[in-house]
């Protein structure tokens, strides 16, 4: 009998070990398939990234101008006190600034890393040396700035990296403390999930984990943080699986990119390499012995042992690891004491994720993707985007837009209300390429996501007028008609349109009588300017309108003329860089080129250019609108500081709900509206609450560029007058002016009024009009 049943219990364990052995079997080869599928596959989701333009420098560039060291601050380049050694470190002396360039892509190509020195003559540069080149370089390259990731549940930023890239004291140290025996095991570690047994018996809780680092990379790569048998089991055969199918070196290597260092802010810090980057500003090749001992105890815990928040338990958790080393014989007993002795020596205060807010750019930007890209392959392929938005314009245009309306919000008490504030948005753009360097949406995305500069459909009012302008320059060009020095009655009138009278009205009605082409669109006279569009004709005014860029419906009333249509802002925009760029239309655009993740150009956005305007008209008309700034309703540009050569137009609607301001230089076009969302009125003027703030953001935005005049092109005359009569000037005109003529248009008579004695008669009319000329 009891053989028998010695027999039963035998058979009976014979089965089940062979059946656990089926089902571990089955396991093997179900996990053998998994493992396999991650390691050949794609083992990571990368985040597409948003790069900001990639400034570039060169003999003449005035780098205090340029803001060279604050965006090497953003860049999280470190300022070298002892020399310049490691990539991603710089210093400046009075008369080098020395600068070690990490390697990076651009759509140029890969960049290289290297050590370059800019030769300084009061912080302008006169030569750029390459550190054992033979020739000066012509020009050089910045990395471009990162302005937002594109991802679709976390935002885990991580850059791959092969072992022989990660120092051996940073792999020493992470060995030492979380897997010691790594080399010895087959993937689990009895000896070590005995020892973790007795240190959490004696401790009545779980201070030790037995886990080998092959199982964390498994629990990391498949499982959940769930602690349950099952889990660890999985964990445990899917660690086996993993040694028996790859080397020591595979499973290292995806263990040190894999790891979780830390958070900051939305962005998750994952790997060895963007865990340097954010603690140190370094590279893992230039961390010393006490850094890596940093790094390595904030596996445990990276936000428990946080060096920012937690700097006492960081250095602890440091000091334990250095003296796991020191047991283990990887550091010496003076590189023990030396690195006790260190400070933490992570940056003064964590990075943020950009410092350049963009995000009415960004969301712009995502919908031109949308038009090539699918968005599971944006949201996980790793993409680099190179936008044209300059992280220095948007910057200046941000803090411009958020100053300007506070300080309307304080002279102005009545403005503030908080459930619906006074809104306003700036977009700057390049004229002769199209690219949008600046584009700021509203004063708080967080409270709201409409983009004034893309979705906002306003009056333009005034800022309309430069349209109609230069329809009537155009109709009769060349034929002895509207010029400059054209007279036109500023006084009310009534225009019948299709039958219907139309009676336009001044401001504040402020009439001025006779007055010229000028004085007209200077001082935005709207009976003036309404003769000039009935002999134009309304439909000619619309179609340029068109042609120059305003894509929304323009209904054909006689008030279009004077801006009673609503259209964007960018529409704005894009009209107004026709003028700037000498009758060419350049299509708006954000995004430059797009490379994959191994810096493949996968697009690279071309410029699109057609001519819209006669050249010669746009350069009379940018004359023209020089003269708002100088003497006109823009005049408070000067008064604010801004001298440099620009033309630009005021804007304001009936009842003064949009207040706006547009103007350029030869190299830069800003267009500021300000409003409230609900269209109701603010009282306020274009000169009053849209210039200030364009002012602002272009004293800051154009100072690193040289200051030139707009160039006339062929087809324009530029000659002497008279301001007062619109004649040639004598030699007696006590008042001369340079004004400029399509050929064919420009006075032949001398000023009626001055003989060369500067004799003259004028009657009071005349003087008045003489003292509000140029």
């Amino acid at each position: 009998m009891i053989r028998r049943l010695l027999f039963t219990i035998a058979a009976l364990a014979l089965v089940a070990a062979g059946a656990c052995g089926a089902v571990l079997l089955h396991y093997a080869r179900l996990y053998d398939g998994i493992v396999q599928e991650k390691f050949s596959g794609r083992r990571w989701d990368f985040p597409s990234k948003v790069y900001g333009e990639t400034p570039l420098l060169y003999p003449g560039v005035q780098i205090d101008a340029l803001g060279l060291e604050t965006r090497l601050e953003r860049l999280r380049y470190r300022r070298a006190s002892g020399g310049v050694r490691f990539e991603g470190e710089y210093a400046r002396e009075p008369e080098i600034f020395s600068l070690y360039l990490r390697q990076f892509n651009s759509p140029s190509g890969r960049q290289p890393p290297r050590l370059v020195r800019l030769h300084l003559r009061e912080a302008t540069i006169e030569r750029i040396e390459e550190e054992n080149g033979d020739d000066d370089l012509v020009s050089l390259e910045l990395e471009p700035e990162t302005l937002a990731g594109l991802y679709v549940d976390t935002w885990e930023e991580r850059r791959e990296l092969t072992l022989d890239k990660v120092p051996s004291t940073l792999v020493s140290a992470i060995l030492s403390t979380e897997d010691q025996r790594f080399f010895g095991h087959a993937g689990i570690d009895p000896r070590g999930i005995a020892r973790a047994f007795v240190a959490n018996l004696a401790a009545g809780r779980v201070v030790q984990g037995g886990s080998t680092l092959t199982q964390q990379l498994m629990k990391n790569f498949f499982l959940t943080e769930e602690r349950t048998t099952g889990r660890k089991l999985r964990e445990a055969l899917m660690a086996v699986v993993a040694e028996r199918r790859y080397s020591k070196r595979q499973i290292l290597e995806n263990y040190l990119n894999e790891i979780y260092l830390g958070q900051n802010g939305a962005q998750g810090i994952f790997g060895v390499w963007e865990a340097s980057r954010f603690y140190f500003r370094k590279e893992p090749n230039a961390l010393t012995v006490p850094e890596c001992a940093l790094l390595a105890g904030l596996l445990t815990g990276p936000n428990y042992y946080n060096p920012y928040r937690h700097p006492d338990r960081a250095r602890q958790r440091r000091d334990n690891v250095l003296r796991l080393m020191q047991e283990r014989g990887l550091i010496s007993e003076g590189e023990f004491a030396e690195a006790l002795e260190a400070p933490l020596g992570v940056s003064d205060k964590p990075p943020e994720t950009s410092s350049v807010n963009a995000p009415y750019f960004v969301d712009h930007l995502r919908r031109e993707l949308a038009h090539t890209y699918p968005p599971e392959m944006v949201a996980a392929e790793g993409l680099s985007i190179f936008s044209a938005l300059d992280p220095e314009m948007q910057l200046a245009a941000q803090q411009a837009l958020e100053r300007g309306l506070e300080d309307l919000g304080r002279r102005h008490p009545r403005l503030g209300r908080a459930d619906s504030p006074l809104q306003g948005c700036l977009i700057a753009i390049q004229p002769q390429t199209g690219e949008v360097k600046a584009m700021v949406g509203g004063r708080d995305y967080q409270q709201t996501q409409f983009n004034r500069c893309t979705q906002a459909l306003r009056q333009p009012g005034s800022i309309f007028k430069p349209f109609t302008y230069a329809a009537a320059l155009s109709h009769t060009a060349g034929k002895g008609g509207v010029t400059a020095v054209s007279w036109v009655e500023d006084e009310p009138f009534t225009w019948i349109w299709q039958g219907k009278p139309w009676s336009p009205r001044n401001y504040r009605d402020d009439y001025r009588g006779r007055v010229s082409v000028r004085q007209a669109l200077e001082r935005s006279l709207n009976a003036a300017t309404a003769r000039l569009a009935e002999q134009a004709g309304l439909e000619r005014i619309r179609d340029l309108a068109r042609r120059m860029g305003i894509e929304s419906d323009l209904p054909l009333y006689p008030s279009l003329v004077l801006g009673a249509a609503e259209v964007t802002p960018m529409e704005i925009a894009q009209a107004y860089a026709v003028l700037a760029n000498q009758g060419l239309r350049a299509e708006l655009l954000a995004v430059r080129s797009v490379l994959d993740r191994r810096g493949e150009q996968l697009q690279r956005t071309p410029m699109e250019v057609e001519r819209a305007l006669d050249p010669a008209v746009a350069f009379v008309v940018t004359h023209l609108l020089e003269g708002v700034l100088d003497r006109g309703t823009g005049t408070g540009a000067r008064a604010r500081g801004f001298r440099r050569q620009a033309a630009g137009k005021t804007g304001t609607t009936n009842d003064a709900r949009d207040a706006w301001f547009a103007g350029f230089t030869p190299d830069l076009l800003a267009v500021v509206w300000v409003g409230f969302d609900d269209n109701r009125p603010h009282g306020l003027s274009g000169s009053q609450a849209a210039l200030p703030i364009w002012t602002e953001f272009m004293k800051t935005a154009t100072r690193a560029q040289p200051d030139r005049p707009f160039p006339p092109p062929p087809g324009v005359s530029l000659v002497t007058i008279d301001p007062l009569t619109g004649g040639r000037a004598t030699p007696g005109c006590g008042v001369r002016f340079d004004e400029a003529f399509l050929e064919g248009d420009e006075p032949t008579e001398p000023c009626p009024l001055h003989d060369e004695d500067g004799a003259h008669s004028a009657s009071r009319h005349e003087r008045r009009f003489a003292r509000e000329s140029p």
